[in-house]
């Protein structure tokens, strides 16, 4: 058996896993090897979970909340410890922006869909405001220049990461108006489709393990793995080094807690029509993968 996984540039364990030969090390003991599937959008990760493209994925908060209103079936596997500092709502200095609440009927570009309308939604939802009503949520067209149109005045706040942050926050022409552990968690967050996990939970802690060898390996090879991301992203090494440094790069298994989380997006996204339907997020918990999994994350690198 081939087992696919996906991988596409936001999630950076994957990203990095995919250049390794730490998957096939890991199932080989199994009987199984590895391949990867790369594609551009994470957002897409459920519907390639259904259609059995993939067996598994990872993403921001987002997208497996999205994926299971859309009726996929998939499970939780594993999740990154918090990223705090992973992102920041960037809005002018300059500019008449002081406060959430000053977004109200503004333009915010973002990732729809990733974890920045997470960030977003419960940002604005604090402050009695709402995604679906009070502000304009626009994606980042390829090619565009989003620190530029913020300049410009074209829109009020951007959600930046990566080494687009790094390069905002060198500026100096920006403030953060939220940093997203001021917000949320922003995890990192793996699942599978439920077949594949419920069939063969030790594959399942074989990937977990692979993926915590990859986080290892970036965590000894920053520079190299800067010089990756920049030659094939674009961007400054340099600033990428600077985003890759403040991720923990440290992986855990699905808990109750974690699905709280989870619940509290759903809950938040239903209320202001991001999804369109009330979601129970226990059903993509499956408690008999924590203890694998938690055995695979134990393991010596």
């Amino acid at each position: 058996m081939t087992v696919t996984l996906g991988v596409h540039a936001s999630n950076p364990s994957l990203y990095y896993l995919a250049r390794l030969p730490y998957l096939d090390e890991e199932l080989a003991p199994l009987g199984e090897t590895g391949a990867f599937h790369h594609y551009a959008d994470g957002t897409r990760t459920g519907t390639l979970l259904a259609e059995g493209v993939i067996d598994f994925g990872g993403t921001g908060s987002t997208p497996p909340i999205t994926a299971q209103a859309a009726g996929h079936d998939l499970v939780y596997a594993a999740v990154s410890a918090p990223r705090p500092d992973h992102g920041a709502l960037l809005v002018l200095d300059s500019g008449p922006v002081r406060t959430v609440a000053d977004l109200k009927g503004a333009t915010v570009v973002l990732a729809v869909g990733s974890w920045q309308t997470h960030l977003l939604a419960k940002a604005l939802h604090a402050q009695g405001l709402s995604y679906g009503d009070d502000v304009t949520p626009a994606r980042p067209a390829a090619g565009q220049d989003q620190a530029q149109r913020l300049r410009d005045g074209e829109v009020a706040g951007w959600i930046a990461q990566g080494a687009e942050l790094a390069a905002a926050r060198r500026g100096g022409e920006f403030r953060e108006l939220i940093r997203t552990g001021e917000v949320i968690t922003d995890r990192s967050v793996f699942f599978a489709r439920r077949d594949f996990a419920t069939e063969r939970p030790e594959v399942v802690a074989a990937i977990a393990t692979a993926l915590r060898r990859a986080d290892a390996w970036v965590v000894a090879h920053q520079a190299e793995a800067a010089a990756i991301a920049a030659e094939e992203l674009g961007g400054a090494a340099d600033d990428w080094r600077s985003a890759l440094a403040v991720l923990p790069w440290q992986l855990e298994p699905a808990t109750a807690g974690f699905i709280a989380e989870q619940q509290e997006a759903a809950d938040i996204f239903r209320e202001v029509g991001f999804v369109d339907r009330t979601l129970n997020i226990t059903d993509a918990h499956l408690p008999a993968l924590e203890a694998p999994v938690a055995a695979a994350l134990a393991k010596a690198v």
